[in-house]
């Protein structure tokens, strides 16, 4: 506003100008060199374009500030409309974070279940595993050994595995020799 009241007040400065112009070049051709201003054919004429410049120069500025106002609304809609989106942007996001977040907390709580049953599977399949062994090897035992036969004795050696026990035996029989 300040700078259309600027022009204006420019466009006001040139149009008395005009008319300081219009009103010398009147005294001085028609002759008359009073104290009161005598209007002429002409002057009237002058008047007339002035006030016809005048109408132009208010219509122009007034236009002129109407396309400012224009080109100030469309910006501040432009401006409404950008903080807008980034609202619905901003919202959207924390949405799909909250989202994200309650589907990772049951995922983890899901997998948390799925791994407390397989440790209690896998303590059950021990605690069989455990039991088949002790049961096994308390009613069958496994025997090992190798011997060795020579002339006049017989040599030995097992091994006894019962359970987690083992027994080792290692003798030496001699044979008694007939004549």
């Amino acid at each position: 506003m300040w700078r259309v009241r600027q022009r204006y007040c420019r466009l006001l400065h040139a149009a008395r100008i005009i008319q300081m112009y219009w009103r010398w070049h009147n005294c001085h051709t028609s002759g008359v060199f009073q104290g009161s201003f005598k209007e002429t054919e002409k002057s009237g004429k002058a008047v007339a374009i002035q006030a016809w410049w005048r109408g132009t120069l208010v219509r122009r500025t007034l236009l002129h500030a109407a396309l400012r106002a224009s080109v100030v609304q469309r910006w501040w809609r432009r401006a409404q409309a950008r903080q807008l989106e980034e609202r619905r942007r901003a919202a959207l996001e924390a949405y799909t974070r909250q989202r994200w977040a309650a589907v990772r907390l049951q995922s983890c709580a899901q997998m948390w279940r799925v791994r407390q049953r397989y440790c209690r599977l896998l303590h059950a399949a021990r605690i069989i595993q455990m039991y088949w062994r002790w049961h096994n090897c308390h009613t069958s035992g496994v025997f090992q050994g190798r011997y060795e036969l020579a002339a006049n004795r017989l040599g030995l050696e097992l091994e006894i595995f019962l359970g987690s026990q083992i027994c080792r035996i290692t003798n030496c029989i001699p044979f008694p020799i007939k004549n």
